[in-house]
């Protein structure tokens, strides 16, 4: 069995030598780029360790994972166009080292570099493995449309905003665990439950993301708390909060989202203490901690050995900060 570290070091080592059939040399210095600025490789590495679940051998699925996180990258891209970041992992953005238009279209051909990776996959597995990339590609980007048509919204409920999680986020870790477990051999059933698997870490995972912005150790994660606050982004918390609330904390709240002062201090500081009235981080917790154990309790009855799941549970694990 492979472990984390010698699973990343192959994708590096893939993605170094990943060769580009392209005449025009300036469309592929951004792709370059982004892929070698780093980043955890998750998705690839969730891939080849699904593979490993049911075959010793996974150089079948090494192309495969590349094409995951070429087209992971490429909606980075494009999603810093959308959010006018100026930085990605402590690097300038595409679009900030080189322009928008460059950004586009660098970014437009590495979903086609991504096809070429998935072509790549044995033939007695490709169909498959396309269709299950496919489904999530476009589910992914259905779920950047809700996240743009979220951010109009008065109102977004708690049943629209985990639809809009799963698709843009957690469904591609589930599409990368399952296409990881087709090309290792796996059935159908097996195939399945890691991808339910997958979806239900992938959401358990966004909902601590939106906790750990407001009650999490800023020396720990590296940022200043409450940014989703400051920026009134509908994550889970102010979803929740809007849902339950009084008419009078509701109306509070809204004030709130409407502060211009650039105290932004005291802003923060006042919708915490709103949400501590509504028990909100508490909520929070619960939910993310159902779907934790929900994935766990799935990831049991894949039919192979418990001592094989062994890392796929430490990675998973490490991502969603629970010790198992």
């Amino acid at each position: 069995m492979y472990n984390h570290s010698e699973l990343k070091e192959i994708i590096e080592k893939a993605l170094l030598n990943l060769s580009y059939n392209t005449e025009a040399l300036k469309l592929i210095e951004p792709v370059k780029y982004i892929l070698s600025i780093g980043g955890k490789r998750l998705r690839p590495i969730l891939a080849l360790m699904a593979c490993n679940l049911f075959n010793d051998k996974i150089d079948d699925a090494i192309l495969p994972a590349i094409g995951l996180e070429v087209f992971h990258n490429f909606t980075l891209v494009h999603d810093d166009i959308m959010d006018q970041a100026s930085v990605r992992r402590n690097y300038p953005t595409v679009h900030n080292k080189w322009n928008v238009n460059q950004a586009i279209i660098s970014g437009d051909v590495m979903a086609f570099i991504a096809n070429e990776c998935f072509l790549q996959t044995p033939a007695n597995n490709l169909l498959r493995v396309f269709r299950v990339f496919n489904k999530a590609a476009i589910e992914v980007c259905a779920g950047q449309q809700l996240d743009l048509d979220y951010e109009k919204a008065a109102i977004v409920s708690q049943d629209e905003y985990l639809k809009m999680i799963e698709l843009k986020t957690a469904v591609f870790l589930a599409a990368s665990l399952k296409i990881g477990a087709i090309t290792g051999g796996s059935d159908d059933k097996d195939s399945d439950l890691l991808y339910e698997f997958g979806r239900n870490i992938g959401l358990a995972f966004q909902i601590q993301d939106d906790l750990l912005d407001i009650w999490g150790n800023t020396k720990v994660f590296g940022k200043t708390s409450g940014g989703d606050i400051v920026a009134n982004k509908k994550t889970f918390p102010l979803v929740k909060a809007l849902e339950i609330a009084s008419a009078s904390q509701h109306k509070q709240l809204q004030k709130l989202l409407s502060f211009k002062d650039p105290d932004t201090g005291e802003k923060v500081k006042n919708v915490i203490c709103l949400y501590d009235q509504l028990n909100i981080k508490e909520i929070t917790e619960t939910l993310a901690n159902n779907f934790i154990d929900r994935a766990f309790s799935l990831l049991k009855k894949v039919s192979v050995d418990e001592e094989r799941k062994k890392e796929l549970e430490y990675i998973t694990s490490s991502l969603i900060g629970r010790d198992r």
